[in-house]
């Protein structure tokens, strides 16, 4: 994957982290450009290796640490409002932290492939896939809505999740795209 797409694909993941942490948009946004250079600097040693865990536990990993960083140069420092930094980290949240990241990669990885693939289907293809694997809504229906069959709207949809799939493993292969 080339550098620019790595970081369009990436950055609005980190940064969005970084503020449901409590960061202020100008902190996030440091953060997210010192997490990015430190990957810049780590990926050519970066070597996949199944067995010691997945591309995006690395990459939790790295947000995690350059989050902590953050924190402990702020610890000094009082914020607004008479707290600390210190109170905030201990407000952190806990064990979820790293379920949360996991739900936020999968989502950033769907709404970016989304907006990737979605100039190749028509928009009776698309609304068939958002309705029926988005929405939840029932595939007899959404057919009835839309003037097709029944099979139509499964083949419209397995169509769809095929391209959000493949544009997804071109970019991060290990990834199960199970939300969708």
């Amino acid at each position: 994957m080339a550098w620019g797409q790595f970081v369009e694909l990436y950055t609005p993941l980190v940064y969005a982290f970084c503020r449901k942490r409590g960061l202020a948009e100008h902190d996030a946004s440091d953060v997210s450009q010192e997490v990015m250079q430190a990957i810049s600097r780590a990926i050519g040693n970066f070597d996949y290796d199944p067995e010691k865990g997945s591309f995006r536990s690395w990459f939790y990993t790295v947000v995690r640490s350059k989050l902590n960083n953050f924190f402990r140069k702020q610890a000094q420092q009082p914020a607004a409002g008479g707290t600390t930094i210190m109170k905030m980290v201990s407000e952190q949240p806990d064990s979820n932290e790293e379920h949360d990241w996991e739900l936020d990669y999968k989502r950033q990885m769907f709404d970016w492939a989304a907006t990737k693939v979605r100039d190749l289907f028509n928009e009776q293809t698309w609304t068939a896939f958002q309705k029926t694997a988005i929405d939840g809504e029932d595939p007899a229906t959404v057919g009835t809505e839309l003037g097709i069959g029944r099979g139509a709207v499964y083949a419209a949809k397995a169509r769809v999740i095929r391209a959000l799939r493949e544009r997804v493993q071109s970019v991060a292969g290990e990834w199960d795209l199970n939300v969708v």
